[in-house]
C-alpha cells in the first residue's frame, strides 16, 4: 500500500496540508534540481495521461458510498503500517489506538469498509518508517524525485522498502488477486486526490517539492513545527 499511496503522489499529493507554506524556498534542500525536474516531467506525463483518466473514469462509474468503503478499507490496511512505526516510535498511546482503530474497523467495520473507529473517536495516524527515522533524529537529506513514486527524501526513499513489509500484496500468493488489489489501490489513492489539483499554483514542480517537504517536517515533528515569521 505505501508503494501505491507513493506512486499517487506524483504530481500533488503533499498539496493537501500546509498549503500556505508551499511558497516559501527550498531550493537549499534541492541541490539535484537538474536531476528531479525531468524526473518530474516524466511522472507528471505519466500522471495526466493514464493514472488521472483512470481515476477520474473510477469515480465517474463508482457509486460514492462504494468509493468511501474501498478507500475506508484501503486505509484499514495502512493502519498495520501506523501500529507498526508507532511502536517504533515508542509511542504506546499511539499505538493503542491504532490496535483499537484495527480491530473495531475489522470486525464491526466488515473489514474496514466503514470507518467505526474515527467515529469512535479514535482518530487516526499517518506514520511511515521514514517518519520513524526522522523521530529519532535522522535527518532528512536532500529532495528526491523518484521515477513513478514521485516526491520524497534521501532519508525517506531507502525507508520505502521497510514499509513495503507492512503491505498486504507481498503476502498474497495469487498473482492476478494481488495485482487487481494492487491496482485498484493506486486508483483509489489518486482519485481521492483530484480535488487537490486547485491548490496547485505557479511553477507546479517547485510548489509541490515546497509542500511536500513541508509537509514531512510537520508529520516527523508531529506538528510542533516552528513558525519562521
Amino acid at each position: 500500500m505505501r508503494w501505491s499511496h507513493c506512486l499517487a503522489q506524483l504530481c500533488f499529493s503533499a498539496c493537501v496540508l500546509l498549503v500556505p507554506f508551499a511558497a516559501q524556498a527550498a531550493t537549499e534542500d534541492d541541490p539535484w534540481e537538474s536531476i528531479n525536474r525531468p524526473i518530474f516531467t516524466f511522472n507528471d506525463t505519466v500522471d495526466t495521461y493514464a493514472l488521472k483518466p483512470l481515476a477520474q473514469g473510477y469515480q465517474y462509474v463508482t457509486p460514492q458510498f462504494l468509493e468511501d468503503g474501498i478507500h475506508n478499507m484501503f486505509r484499514n490496511i495502512g493502519d498495520v503500517g501506523n501500529l507498526a512505526n508507532n511502536v517504533l516510535q515508542a509511542k504506546p498511546a499511539a499505538a493503542g489506538v491504532d490496535t483499537a482503530r484495527l480491530i473495531f474497523n475489522t470486525t464491526f467495520g466488515l473489514l474496514g469498509f466503514f470507518d467505526v473507529g474515527t467515529h469512535m473517536g479514535l482518530q487516526r495516524s499517518d506514520e511511515d518508517f521514514g517518519q520513524t527515522l526522522g523521530y529519532w533524529g535522522v535527518g532528512s537529506g536532500p529532495y528526491v524525485m523518484l521515477p513513478l513514486l514521485g516526491p520524497s527524501t534521501l532519508r525517506d526513499a531507502p525507508a520505502k522498502l521497510v514499509d513495503d513489509y507492512t503491505a498486504p500484496y507481498r503476502y498474497i500468493d495469487n498473482v492476478s488477486v494481488r495485482n487487481s488489489i494492487f491496482g485498484l489501490n493506486i486508483v483509489d489513492t489518486r482519485a481521492s486526490l483530484l480535488s487537490a489539483e486547485k491548490l496547485v499554483s505557479g511553477d507546479k514542480y517547485v510548489f509541490i517539492r515546497n509542500a511536500f517537504l513541508q509537509n514531512r517536517e510537520f508529520k516527523v515533528k508531529d506538528g510542533q513545527v516552528e513558525d519562521d515569521f
